[in-house]
């Protein structure tokens, strides 16, 4: 990335000037023999926070402090600087004659960003403000880099994932989103560990992919010489430990799904799985609703957060629902009066949903399909909607009151799915069975299937006892305590796609060479015929092509293949236009292109969302294997530009 993107809003010639001061004042140091990089420590007794909330103590009392400057106001022989630490800022005041002359002068060196440490003494400024009155400076760590322009700040949000680092240091209220984090996991571990749960370790990489449903990462084992998939969920091994006598167990740690991202997905994140014998799914409800709550009392001291432009209360005593009685309420179709597969599925349709092409034409799939597409986007206060269709629950214990459907609950707050939980399946020869249905979904073209797993139906023969277990997505928790509106302000360190690396190969490359022009071999593409029948002008005519500006895009949930497009189209009103393209494209990396779009077609109903018009895209073939490539114009075509 280069200089002038890391620090926003400063002319390319300046930044460059002002690293290589920074360098000079560096190279000077160590001429002198007094290289900041060969600082050991620092031992600081007192944070900036310490500081203030005990000031009346500690006024006229020497500290050591340590940490970044973050800025310098010089008057004469007098200089203020906000000193920046883990827990927050102090200023520092610095006078020539309170210190040694020698060292005075060379503070007056220092530049912002650099790391100190300073002997002093507490003391208030006739302004009244609490600082400390330095006695001794010292250089701890030169900053090369000029941090970015106070005014403006580190504002572009994708910068500000790609250098965290960056973030943190010039936007102080980012950290909070990390303590907030870290205090939850604390309290999770906590109230858990309280309950005699005990907290422990399954394996990343496995040889089945298995637990949920979803898209495996598959790398490869070179020793063994196999692929291998890194875990989709932990729920398979933790049950095994179930079975082996461990009665309560759980694990945090990191799931990996090779999916899209979208504000509430990263390819890697963060879940706590639980399991419990002699309890079912009522007493994961509990478990989730004691934990959320509990958090947002201990951490925020309060039940109630805005989240999503929304007022949540989270006092206990959340709602707890059925999905045939949701989709009764918010659907106006009532699945308890329906018992035909067939009269199940037209109802569905007759309210604009459709099944996903690898489903069964079931009640269960249509009474999911109905709750997926029309209900939960409807469901803002804590909510657990409960008795899920077993075609879409392969691991949960069938009803006894109705064999359709499963003891399985989704915990859903401001249209969000925090948590999923089951009485778990312990009927090896049912488990069976529904394994190899989920073997036929995905030799129907459904690759998010589970896997048949030999081993685990094995554990369940020798006997898993009446067990509850639940799945909770951490980061979106994380979310909802802080209010932030994307998974990525709650990530440390985000997936991202990498840039810059064409810029990258130019700058290696000798200069005199010419960058070598890509070679594509066409040999072997398969163009469909021509059509022969012509078409009347008028009739191509009506046909309204257009440049679209992407303004968004994400994926659309449950569907492997589609995406949905927020546009610019030049109207001033958006457009929304879905397209099978995921296969070839990630979300990310398409906003902000200039695309082709027929924008009068009528709108078309897909997952329940309304696609008014097509994007364009080439399409053709090579030795049978279909190749797309989206039709992307210059940048400089203005959003509604008319193609002829």
């Amino acid at each position: 990335m280069s200089e002038q993107k890391n620090n926003l809003q400063q002319p390319e010639q300046d930044l460059s000037q002002q690293c290589q001061v920074r360098r000079e004042k560096l190279a000077a140091l160590q001429a002198e023999g007094q290289d900041p990089f060969l600082v050991t420590r620092f031992d600081w007794d007192h944070t900036a926070q310490q500081i203030k909330d005990n000031f009346d103590a500690l006024e006229g009392q020497a500290v050591k402090v340590a940490g970044r400057l973050m800025s310098k106001r010089g008057m004469g022989k007098v200089s203020f600087c906000d000193l920046q630490d883990r827990s927050g800022r102090i200023q520092l005041y610095a006078r020539q004659d309170e210190m040694d002359e020698a060292v005075y002068k060379k503070f007056k060196k220092f530049d912002i960003g650099d790391i100190v440490g300073v002997d002093g003494e507490v003391f208030r400024t006739q302004r009244g403000e609490m600082s400390v009155r330095a006695k001794d400076i010292t250089l701890l760590s030169k900053s090369l880099l000029p941090l970015p322009e106070k005014f403006h700040g580190l504002q572009d949000k994708e910068l500000r994932y790609r250098q965290r680092y960056v973030d943190l240091m010039v936007n102080p209220e980012v950290k909070n989103n990390f303590i907030v984090r870290s205090r939850f996991i604390k309290f999770m571990r906590e109230y858990l560990d309280n309950m005699g749960y005990i907290e422990v370790e399954t394996p990343v990489l496995n040889t089945i992919s298995g637990g949920a449903t979803a898209r495996p990462f598959i790398t490869h084992h070179n020793t063994l010489d196999i692929d291998m998939y890194m875990r989709i969920a932990t729920e398979l091994p933790l049950k095994r430990l179930i079975v082996g006598g461990l009665d309560r167990v759980y694990e945090i740690g990191r799931i990996f799904r090779n999916e899209g991202m979208d504000p509430k997905h990263n390819p890697e994140f963060t879940t706590v799985e639980l399991y419990q014998a002699y309890t079912d799914f009522h007493g994961m409800m509990d478990i989730a609703e004691g934990i959320l709550s509990g958090a947002a009392k201990a951490i925020l001291g309060t039940y109630q957060v805005k989240w999503q432009g929304e007022d949540i209360d989270l006092t206990p005593g959340w709602r707890r629902l059925t999905m045939v009685d949701a989709v009764k309420e918010y659907a106006g179709v009532d699945f308890g009066a329906i018992t035909d597969d067939a009269e199940a599925v037209s109802a569905a349709k007759a309210i604009g949903v459709e099944l996903a092409e690898a489903a069964e034409k079931t009640w269960g799939n249509a009474l999911y399909a109905c709750f997926d597409q029309k209900v939960e986007e409807k469901l803002i206060q804590p909510t657990f909607i409960t008795m899920y269709p077993v075609e879409v629950s392969p691991l949960t214990k069938r009803s006894p009151a109705d064999p359709r459907l499963t003891e399985r609950f989704e915990l859903f707050v401001c249209h969000s799915e925090l948590a999923n939980a089951y009485s778990e399946l312990n009927d090896p020869i049912d488990q069976r069975r529904r394994f190899e249905k989920q073997v036929e979904q995905r030799e129907r073209g459904d690759d998010e299937t589970e896997m048949l797993d030999e081993d685990f139906l094995t554990a369940l023969e020798y006997g898993m006892p009446p067990t509850g277990g639940m799945g909770m997505g951490i980061d979106r928790c994380v979310m909802m305590l802080t209010g932030a509106d994307t998974i990525r302000d709650v990530i440390l360190f985000p997936t991202m796609k990498p840039i810059g690396e064409g810029k990258k190969a130019e700058k290696t490359a000798p200069a005199a060479a010419e960058a070598p022009v890509e070679k594509i071999d066409f040999s072997k593409v398969e163009i469909e015929p021509l059509f022969q029948e012509f078409v009347d002008f008028e009739t191509f005519a009506k046909s309204d092509f257009r440049a679209v500006k992407v303004k968004a895009c994400e994926a659309v949930k449950k569907s492997k293949k589609l995406l949905k497009f927020v546009l610019d189209d030049g109207s001033g009103t958006d457009r929304v236009i879905l397209s099978g393209i995921h296969d070839t494209y990630e979300p990310e990396e398409l906003v902000g292109k200039t695309l082709i779009a027929i924008t009068n077609l009528p709108p078309r109903k897909m997952m329940g969302i309304d696609s008014c018009g097509m994007i364009i895209s080439a399409i053709h073939h090579e030795e049978g294997v279909e190749k797309l490539h989206c039709l992307m114009v210059d940048d400089h075509i203005p959003a509604g530009a008319k193609l002829y």
